[in-house]
C-alpha cells in the first residue's frame, strides 16, 4: 500500500510542476502543455528525470524572462525552488491521509458486514408486505377507499359537538386497550375446563389491570364498535352499489353518443376474463394424454346433492340463472359460467349470438329452460349425469371476473329413476375437477343439516389435503342459527370440526327457499340477517369480512387471479414445446405439405365436387343419347321379351300377334314405362357423374383424401334427389303418340330395327344358354378338358332334355306348353331308363329348352326379313315372310329413341342445376356435422394437423392473454 501510495504521489507532483510551470519542451523555444508522464518518458525517469526538471525549469525561468527582457536574481530562483519543495511536500501529505481514509473505510466496512450477518432473517416481511408497485397501489386503494368511506359515511351530529381534547383522550384510551382486549377474548375461546364469564373476567383483568367492571364496559364497548364496523361495511356495499347503478347509466349513455358519432369502427378489445375463457374452452376440446386442459386455475363448486352450491353461484353472477326443481337433481352436466363486468346485465352462451336480459323476467325464465333443455339433451343412453360442459358467460356491473365451474351434487343414495352409475360417475367428474392443482375449490356445507352427514369434505380433503386452494362456505346459517349448536356453528367457520383445512371460511345466506325472490331481495335478506343476528353479530364469533356473498365474491377472485398469474407462464411453456415437437413431427412426415386442418380440407374437397357438377354441362348431345338408351334398354329389355314380346309370338298366329302387341304396348305406355325411363334417365345421370369422378382420381393432381368424402356427399344427394314429376306426365304423351305409329318409313329404318332385333335375341339367346349350362352341367370337351364330372341331378335333367328335344324335333312350331299325354309319355320314357321324376320336374326342364329353340327360329326369322322390306311395303300384313318381330323392335326402338332425346333435354336443362342444389345442401350440411367430417376426412395427415393447428391456437391465446395480463400489472 505503501508503495502505492509513493507511486501516486510523485506521479501527481510530477503533474502538479509540469502543469504549473508550463515546461518548456526540449530545444524548442515555444511552450507546450505535456504531461509529466509523458515528458518522463522522453528524458528518463527517476533522479535524471528531475535533474533534467530542474535544468529545464531554471533555463524556462531565466530563458523566458530574459526574453522578454526580465533579469532575475540568483537568491529569487532559491525562493523559487523553496515553493516547489514546500508544495510537493503537501502533496505527499494529502495521499498519506487519503490512503489512511480508504483503508479505515475497508475496515468499516468489514465490520458492518459482521454486524449485518448478526442480524435475524427478515426476509419473511417481503412476503408479508407489498412490494414496488404492489405497495403503491395498495396505498393507493387505501385511499380512495378511505375517500368513499368518508364521503358514504354520515358522522353521527352529537359526535361533531365533541370537543378536539375528549375525542382525542378517548382514542388514545381506546388504542391502549383495544389490542390486549382482543387477546384476552382469544385466549377466552381457548379454555375449556373454567366457565365463560369467569375466565372473560380474569382473562381481562389479567391483561388489562382494571377490575371485572371495567372489563364488562370495555366488553360492551367493543361489541359497539365491532356493530358499527358492521354498519360501516353495509353502508359502503350499498354506497358502491349505488355509484355501480350510476356508472352503468352513463356508460348507456356514452355508448348512445358514440353510436351516433361517425368514427371508424376498431376491433373490440377482449377483456381479460373473456380471453382467459376462450382459451379454456378451446382447451376443452383438446384432448391429450396428460389433461393439460385440467391445468389453469378454475374455481369447482363442489358440494352435497340440496347444500346451496348453485345458489352461491347465482348470488356471485347477482342473477337466478339456474333451474330449480323440488327435490330433483337439476344439475346433470358441468356448467362453465364466465363472470366479466360489463355495463349491462346479460348472459349468452358459447354457441349462440343470443344475450339474455338479466333484468328482464321473461329472459330469465328462457334462459333457465335453455339451460335446463341443455343439460337434458346431453344425457344420453338412459344416464342421469353428462360430462359434457355447458359454457355460458354473464356479465354486469360489479360482478368479479372470475371462471366457475359448477357441478352435479354429491349423492349418498339413488332413487329409482337414477342411472346405476349415478353416484360414481359423480364421484369420480367431482374428482376430475378438484385434481386440478390450480383449480379453487369452493367447498359448499349446509349449515341447516348436520355436519357428520357431509359427503364432499371426505372428498375435499383427499384432493387437497393442505387446504391451500380450498376456501370452505357455510350456507343456509339463517335456518342453522335456529336449529344447530351456536359452539358447532364456531367450530366449524374456526376450521376445528372438520379435519378438512382451508384458505378461509365464510358464512353466507341464499335466501329463504322462495322460487320468485330475486337476488336484491335475498341480499337485503342477508345483510339485515348478519346485522341482527345473535350469533354473528352479538357474540363476535368471526370478523364482518368472513360473511355475505360479496365479500366471499371479492376473496374468490382475488385467489382465481393470483393462481392464474402464477401458473399461465408454466401452461404456455408447455404448449410452446408441444407445438415445436408437433412441427417437427409435421416436417419430417409432410414436408411438401401445408397444415390444413379439416375445415379448410372440407372446403378444398367441396370445390372440387362442385367443379365436377359443372363438368356436367359439357357432355355432348351424343355422348348424352348413346347412355341414355343404353341405359333406357337396359331397363326395359326384361319387360319387352317376358311381357310383350314372347307371349304375343308364341300366339302361334300374326293377327293375334299384333292385336296383342298393340294392347300390351299401350298399357305399358299408360302405366309403367314412363317411370321407368325416369328411372333410367336417374341412373345414367348418376352413371356419367361417378364416371366423372373416377376420372378425376386418374389426374396427376388427385388427393386421395378425399375419396371417401366425395363417394359419400354423391350417395347422399342421389338417395335424396328425385326426378322432377310432370316429366312423367310429358313423357306418358310422347310415347303413346310414339307407340301409335306401326308403319317403317325407309330402308335405313328397317335395317336398324331387324340389327335391333338380332342383338336382343341374341342377348337373350346368350343368357338362356347359360341357364342351360348351369341345369345340365358341362358338355363332353369341358368334362374331359377339366376333370368335371355331373351331378346326379345334372345327369337327370340330361335324360329328360333327350326327351324334350324329339317333341321339338317333331314338332317345330310347337306351342309354349306341354300337353298333360306329352307329360304322361316323357315320364313313362323316363321310367324305362330307370329315371323318375314328376311332371313339375319336366315342366321346369322344359321351359328353357322351348326358350332356346323359340330364340333360334326368331333369330332366323330376322335374318330372312333382312331383305324383305320391299314385299313388306308392298303387301304389308300380309307379306308370306312374318316380320311383326321387326316391327315391334322398330316400334320399341323409336320409343327408346324418342324418350332419351327428352330425358337429355330434362338432364341439361333441369335435373343437373337440381342435383347440384341437392349436392350442396349436403355438403352444407357435412360442413356443420363435426362428427361426420371426422368420419371422412381421417388419417395420420389430418389427425396430425388438427392437433398442431389446435396447439398453435392455443399458445397464441396464451400468449395474448399473457401480454394484456402485464399490461393489466
Amino acid at each position: 500500500m505503501l508503495r502505492i501510495y509513493q507511486n501516486t504521489y510523485r506521479r501527481t507532483a510530477r503533474k502538479a510542476v509540469v502543469y504549473s510551470t508550463k515546461v518548456a519542451c526540449c530545444n524548442h523555444s515555444t511552450l507546450c502543455n505535456i504531461t509529466g508522464q509523458a515528458h518522463s518518458k522522453r528524458h528518463g525517469a527517476g533522479a535524471h528525470w528531475q535533474q533534467h526538471n530542474n535544468q529545464r525549469h531554471e533555463e524556462f525561468l531565466l530563458g523566458g524572462n530574459q526574453a522578454r527582457g526580465w533579469t532575475i536574481p540568483p537568491h529569487s530562483r532559491g525562493y523559487g525552488m523553496l515553493v516547489v519543495r514546500i508544495l510537493r511536500g503537501a502533496l505527499k501529505l494529502r495521499y498519506i491521509v487519503l490512503g489512511g481514509a480508504i483503508g479505515g473505510g475497508v475496515s468499516l466496512s468489514k465490520k458492518y458486514e459482521d454486524w449485518k450477518d448478526g442480524l435475524p432473517d427478515l426476509k419473511w416481511l417481503e412476503d408479508a408486505l407489498p412490494q414496488g408497485e404492489r405497495w403503491s397501489q395498495f396505498s393507493k386503494n387505501l385511499i380512495e377507499v378511505g375517500g368513499l368511506v368518508k364521503n358514504a359515511i354520515d358522522i353521527d351530529p352529537k359526535l361533531k359537538q365533541l370537543g378536539e381534547d375528549k375525542l382525542s383522550e378517548w382514542r388514545s384510551w381506546f388504542d391502549s386497550r383495544l389490542d390486549d382486549a382482543i387477546e384476552a377474548a382469544d385466549y377466552q375461546g381457548n379454555q375449556i375446563v373454567e366457565t365463560k364469564e369467569d375466565i372473560k373476567a380474569k382473562t381481562t383483568v389479567a391483561a388489562l389491570g382494571i377490575s371485572a367492571d371495567e372489563s364488562h364496559k370495555l366488553q360492551n364497548q367493543v361489541e359497539t364498535l365491532q356493530t358499527e364496523i358492521m354498519n360501516v361495511q353495509i353502508k359502503y356495499q350499498k354506497e358502491l352499489e349505488k355509484m355501480e347503478k350510476e356508472n352503468r347509466e352513463l356508460r348507456s349513455q356514452y355508448l348512445i353518443l358514440k353510436t351516433n358519432k361517425k368514427t371508424t369502427l376498431k376491433r373490440i378489445k377482449k377483456s381479460l376474463i373473456d380471453m382467459y375463457s376462450e382459451v379454456l374452452d378451446e382447451l376443452s376440446g383438446y384432448d391429450t394424454g396428460y389433461t393439460m386442459a385440467d391445468h389453469l386455475p378454475r374455481v369447482v363448486v363442489v358440494g352435497d346433492q340440496s347444500s346451496g352450491k348453485t345458489s352461491v353461484l347465482e348470488s356471485i353472477a347477482k342473477a337466478r340463472i339456474f333451474p330449480r326443481g323440488s327435490g330433483e337433481m337439476m344439475t346433470r352436466a358441468p356448467v362453465k359460467v364466465t363472470l366479466a363486468e360489463g355495463p349491462y346485465h346479460v348472459a349468452q352462451f358459447r354457441d349462440t349470438d343470443r344475450e339474455y336480459d338479466l333484468t328482464k323476467e321473461s329472459d330469465l325464465a328462457d334462459l333457465r329452460r335453455e339451460v335446463e333443455f341443455r343439460m337434458r339433451a346431453s344425457v344420453r343412453g338412459g344416464k342421469t349425469v353428462s360430462n359434457e360442459v355447458i359454457s355460458m358467460t354473464v356479465k354486469g356491473p360489479g360482478l368479479q371476473r372470475m371462471v366457475l365451474v359448477d357441478l352435479p351434487g354429491i349423492i349418498s343414495t339413488m332413487t329409482v329413476d337414477m342411472a346405476s352409475d349415478t353416484k360414481d360417475s359423480i364421484h369420480q367428474m367431482t374428482k376430475h375437477y378438484m385434481s386440478n392443482p390450480n383449480a379453487i375449490i369452493l367447498c359448499i356445507q349446509d349449515g341447516s343439516v348436520d355436519a357428520e352427514r357431509s359427503n364432499v369434505t371426505d372428498l375435499v380433503m383427499q384432493c387437497d389435503p393442505l387446504g391451500r386452494r380450498t376456501i370452505f362456505v357455510l350456507t343456509k346459517v339463517d335456518l342453522a342459527e335456529e336449529l344447530a349448536d351456536p359452539d358447532r356453528i364456531r367450530k366449524i367457520l374456526s376450521g376445528k370440526l372438520f379435519p378438512m383445512k382451508a384458505l378461509g371460511y365464510y358464512a353466507v345466506v341464499t335466501g329463504r327457499g322462495r322460487k320468485d325472490d330475486s337476488i336484491e331481495s335475498i341480499r337485503q335478506y342477508e345483510e339485515d340477517f348478519f346485522k341482527n343476528s345473535k350469533l354473528f353479530h352479538r357474540r363476535g364469533v368471526i370478523m364482518p369480512h368472513q360473511v355475505t356473498s360479496r365479500n366471499l365474491s371479492l376473496a374468490v377472485s382475488d385467489r382465481f387471479w393470483k393462481m392464474v398469474r402464477e401458473t399461465i407462464e408454466q401452461q404456455a411453456d408447455a404448449f410452446k414445446a408441444t407445438r415445436f415437437n408437433l412441427e417437427t413431427e409435421w416436417k419430417n412426415n409432410f414436408p411438401r405439405l401445408r397444415e390444413s386442418g379439416r375445415d379448410e380440407l372440407f372446403d378444398k374437397a367441396k370445390g372440387e365436387i362442385l367443379d365436377e357438377v359443372v363438368t356436367l354441362s359439357q357432355i355432348s348431345a351424343k355422348k348424352w343419347d348413346d347412355a341414355l338408351t343404353a341405359k333406357l334398354w337396359e331397363k326395359l329389355s326384361n319387360y319387352v321379351f317376358e311381357n310383350i314380346y314372347l307371349p304375343a309370338a308364341q300366339s302361334g298366329s300374326q293377327n293375334s300377334f299384333n292385336t296383342m302387341v298393340d294392347i300390351k304396348l299401350r298399357q305399358w305406355a299408360e302405366q309403367a314405362l314412363p317411370a321407368k325411363s325416369v328411372e333410367a334417365g336417374w341412373e345414367a345421370l348418376q352413371q356419367e357423374f361417378k364416371s366423372l369422378m373416377e376420372r378425376a382420381k386418374k389426374s396427376h393432381d388427385h388427393d386421395g383424401l378425399f375419396d371417401q368424402l366425395k363417394a359419400a356427399v354423391v350417395d347422399d344427394a342421389i338417395r335424396r334427389h328425385s326426378w322432377e314429376d310432370k316429366a312423367i306426365d310429358m313423357l306418358r304423351v310422347i310415347q303413346l303418340n310414339t307407340l301409335e305409329d306401326r308403319f317403317v318409313h325407309d330402308k335405313g329404318e328397317w335395317d336398324l330395327a331387324v340389327k335391333f332385333l338380332e342383338n336382343s335375341v341374341t342377348a337373350k339367346l346368350q343368357q338362356t344358354d347359360e341357364t342351360l349350362g348351369q341345369m345340365f352341367g358341362p358338355g363332353p370337351w369341358a368334362r374331359f378338358a377339366h376333370w368335371q364330372y355331373l351331378t346326379p341331378d345334372q345327369q337327370k335333367r340330361r335324360s329328360v332334355k333327350n326327351e324334350l328335344d324329339k317333341i321339338l324335333k317333331t314338332d317345330v312350331k310347337h306351342l309354349p306348353t306341354l300337353s298333360y299325354d306329352e307329360l304322361t309319355t316323357v315320364r313313362k320314357n323316363l321310367q324305362r331308363d330307370n329315371v323318375d321324376v314328376d311332371t313339375d320336374y319336366i315342366r321346369q326342364t322344359w321351359f328353357p329348352v322351348y326358350r332356346k329353340h323359340f330364340l333360334q327360329q326368331s333369330l332366323q326369322r330376322a335374318r330372312d326379313c333382312r331383305k324383305a322390306y320391299y314385299l313388306y311395303t308392298q303387301q304389308g300384313t300380309e307379306c308370306e315372310v312374318s316380320c311383326s318381330d321387326v316391327v315391334l323392335f322398330w316400334r320399341i326402338q323409336q320409343v327408346i329413341k324418342v324418350t332419351g332425346n327428352a330425358l337429355r333435354q330434362q338432364v341439361i336443362n333441369r335435373e343437373a342445376r337440381r342435383l347440384d342444389k341437392e349436392i350442396k345442401a349436403v355438403l352444407d350440411e357435412f360442413g356443420d356435422d363435426e362428427e361426420k367430417k371426422a368420419h371422412l376426412l381421417t388419417g395420420k395427415r389430418v389427425l396430425l394437423a388438427e392437433e398442431l393447428i389446435k396447439v398453435r391456437m392455443i399458445q397464441e391465446k396464451l400468449e395474448e392473454f399473457i401480454n394484456s395480463l402485464n399490461q393489466e400489472k
